[in-house]
């Protein structure tokens, strides 16, 4: 019984090929450091960047769910992410509103770039009302 609960924990952390072609090509994933749980209801905008005109066009938006996770919204209708310079930026200020407090950073803009398209690319943004951090996620 205990061998089959073990094998049933490391399924669940399997990720099937199938299941990895559908995941979205950019996800993202806010945690807030002071409660130590996941940032639930930051809205998060994904843009990328025309090279031709020098502006940023919105691709999708989303909001975190309960595990501070945002769904396929913020890719909108892309099943493949393209070459290109793209930015997600967090409205932090909304979130630390509505957690009765003030944040030094209303808004976190996070610009990456894409290089192989076939690859996922995971945007984690670790938050506290005066400071952030992020890194390339798996």
């Amino acid at each position: 019984r205990r061998e089959m609960e073990r094998v049933s924990t490391i399924a669940r952390h399997v990720v099937s090929p199938d299941a990895q072609q559908r995941r979205p090509p950019i996800t993202s994933h806010v945690l807030d450091q002071v409660s130590g749980k996941p940032a639930v209801g930051v809205r998060v905008v994904l843009e990328v960047l025309d090279m031709a005109s020098g502006h940023w066009r919105e691709v999708g938006a989303d909001v975190t769910n309960s595990d501070g996770r945002c769904g396929r919204q913020l890719v909108g209708s892309m099943s493949v992410a393209a070459v290109g310079t793209y930015k997600c930026t967090f409205d932090t200020a909304a979130y630390f509103a509505r957690m009765g407090g003030k944040c030094f950073y209303p808004s976190v803009p996070i610009i990456f770039v894409i290089e192989v398209p076939s690859e996922h690319y995971h945007i984690p943004l670790l938050l506290s009302p005066f400071g952030y951090s992020t890194y390339r996620g798996s």
